[in-house]
């Protein structure tokens, strides 16, 4: 392998935003990834006879998102239906004015969240939830959806940082797959390549890799926080301000399960339900997304880490529970399983997204923060505003590329080893 002015280590979304960024430069560069491919935890795969997303699957603040502008000029098809996140189809188990005491009640709790940040202060976002409220368990359920963990482990602070516009529209060929051909289109990547060291400690960076040794004058790291603890990843000398900002940014579990529905036309088209309205541990059911005859089903939190462990069986079991519950027995005969996730167990990532601790809403400031203008950082995870999203970590991807590129331009050139 080749030295390079500036070596991409992963190609997600932010390390792709960077590979773009430095393509239209004459630095030279290379992104080496562990995968045999692109795109991170954003991954289309087509199953079942459609495109299907493991990973991101929603363009959210979709008027603003990156992405969905290059998507379009690559000709993909945005769908701009706009989620039923809120309501209930038929009602089920749900009155409407269930549903509109519910939805006060989270956009109470949501002006809470937001005047609690005002103080700059931090603590647990289930400090912010009405004693005795009787929607809590929906509103830390619908937590567990948008961040992949309860309210009880969620910063405040960090939660109410984060900037959206409402506009959720999705990408018809799947968002893995847009972002893979948007953003591998010619850019070089070593594919099966994983980094094991990090020498930063002479003129030039060494970077151990399985396909050998590259020299580099700037490194970006676009790994998850969940890397940086594994130890699979060592920087020498150590990085303790990185460990510490990891350690306050896990990744919390949201996974997806699809499933195939005989005789659909019953259902609505973009419909939603909730399974149970009186709990935590309850998924969130997609009707008929794009019109086609499926289900997709999305957990969260504990319950989703709890049915990861117990296996797709358990958690197609699960769902068909929750929608006999609602439907009635019969429904279980047209019932038919597609494909589950398991981000938890993905030894890439170990998780789906990031979320703060409570009293580490700085965290992703400090894990963005460059290291001797030579060590750059990007990843969701180092956004402020739109951590959790595909936009965010390409947003941050741009903003590395732009910074290492700086660096080595004002570095004087060495050849010293």
């Amino acid at each position: 392998m080749n030295d390079v002015d500036i070596l991409i280590i992963g190609a997600g979304a932010a390390g792709l935003a960077a590979g773009m960024r430095l393509s239209q430069t004459s630095a030279s560069f290379l992104i080496v990834e562990a995968r045999a491919r692109c795109g991170g935890r954003a991954f289309t795969e087509r199953t079942g006879g459609y495109p299907i997303d493991h990973g991101c699957g929603w363009l959210h603040s979709a008027d603003r998102n990156a992405w969905r502008g290059l998507a379009e000029t690559a000709g993909f098809t945005i769908d701009r239906t706009l989620p039923a996140w809120g309501e209930q189809a038929f009602d089920l188990g749900f009155p409407r004015k269930d549903q509109e005491a519910f939805a006060q009640a989270a956009g109470q709790f949501n002006m809470r969240l937001s005047d609690a940040a005002k103080t700059r202060r931090d603590q647990p976002a289930a400090r912010l939830l009405e004693p005795a409220n009787r929607w809590n368990p929906l509103i830390d359920a619908v937590s567990c959806y948008m961040s992949g963990v309860e309210l009880e482990h969620l910063s405040a602070l960090d939660s109410a940082n984060y900037h959206d516009t409402e506009i959720n529209w999705r990408i018809n060929e799947g968002y893995g797959a847009a972002i893979m051909a948007i953003g591998a289109a010619g850019l070089p990547i070593a594919f099966q390549c994983t980094v094991s060291d990090i020498d930063h400690s002479g003129p030039r960076i060494k970077i151990a890799t399985s396909k050998g040794t590259v020299k580099a004058k700037a490194v970006i790291v676009t790994v998850p926080p969940t890397l940086l603890l594994s130890g699979a990843l060592r920087f020498r000398p150590e990085l303790p301000g990185k460990s510490e900002a990891a350690e306050g940014l896990p990744l919390g579990i949201a996974n997806k399960l699809f499933i195939a529905i005989d005789a659909p036309g019953d259902l609505p088209i973009d419909g939603h339900l909730f399974g149970r309205i009186d709990r935590v541990a309850t998924a969130s059911y997609h009707l008929r997304p794009f019109g086609r005859p499926l289900i997709e089903a999305y957990f969260g939190g504990s319950l989703a880490r709890d049915l990861e462990k117990a296996g797709p069986p358990a958690t197609f079991a699960f769902a068909c529970g929750e929608l006999a519950f609602l439907f009635g027995e019969a429904i279980r005969q047209r019932l038919h399983f597609v494909l589950a996730t398991g981000w938890a167990q993905e030894p890439l990532s170990h998780g789906s997204y990031s979320y703060a601790r409570p009293g580490h809403a700085g965290a992703r400031l400090k894990l963005a923060e460059s290291v001797d203008d030579r060590l750059f950082f990007a990843g969701e995870a180092c956004s402020a505003h739109y951590f959790s999203t595909a936009h965010g970590a390409y947003e941050t991807g741009l903003e590395a590329a732009s910074q290492a590129l700086a660096a080595t331009l004002k570095r004087p050139e060495t050849n010293a080893s």
